[in-house]
């Protein structure tokens, strides 16, 4: 497995992994009603970064989406494949952030997420990210636009946030 920043190439895989990975959500909740995946030249027009899981130089089939939203490095989207889950790219992907939004001089990684879908909110804190409560207007703002989309009628959802440093997450 490679973790590495998505080519021109890549975009046109991400809305079709994401897509996939959102199987699981429609498995759990049933009809999702969510809005198709944004394309890749979408997240890659958007500020922050996009890297992807790949073997080789063949297609990814993980990314992670981190906006650069008023100073503040977030998580906007992690997907992989359902038939390559749980093999340590979704945890590679968020490490490879953390590396990199350190390296860009962030101290911390923000993302929303579900409270009690295993793959959601129980996964982030075994890689040292913990709820808070939103403490910044982009933090309220991100909430309210997660409400306003209706996200909440599946189960609670949490902002979480970890320290980043040039090793990765970091728990304290």
């Amino acid at each position: 497995m490679q973790i590495r920043h998505a080519t021109r190439s890549d975009l046109d895989h991400l809305a079709t992994i994401e897509a996939a990975a959102d199987t699981l959500y429609a498995e759990r909740f049933g009809a999702i009603g969510w809005a198709p995946p944004h394309s890749g030249v979408e997240r890659a027009a958007a500020p922050g970064f996009l890297l992807v899981a790949a073997d080789d130089d063949r297609a990814p089939y993980g990314f992670a989406h981190v906006l650069d939203l008023e100073g503040q490095a977030h998580l906007e989207q992690l997907a992989v494949i359902p038939a390559r889950q749980c093999r340590g790219a979704g945890s590679a992907l968020v490490q490879a952030a953390a590396v990199e939004a350190a390296g860009r001089g962030y101290v911390e990684l923000t993302l929303m997420t579900y409270v009690d879908v295993p793959w959601n909110a129980p996964f982030y804190e075994r890689l040292g990210f913990v709820a808070i409560a939103p403490r910044t207007r982009l933090e309220r703002e991100l909430a309210g636009i997660e409400h306003r989309l209706g996200l909440g009628r599946h189960g609670p959802r949490t902002l979480m946030v970890a320290r980043v440093t040039s090793e990765g997450v970091t728990s304290e």
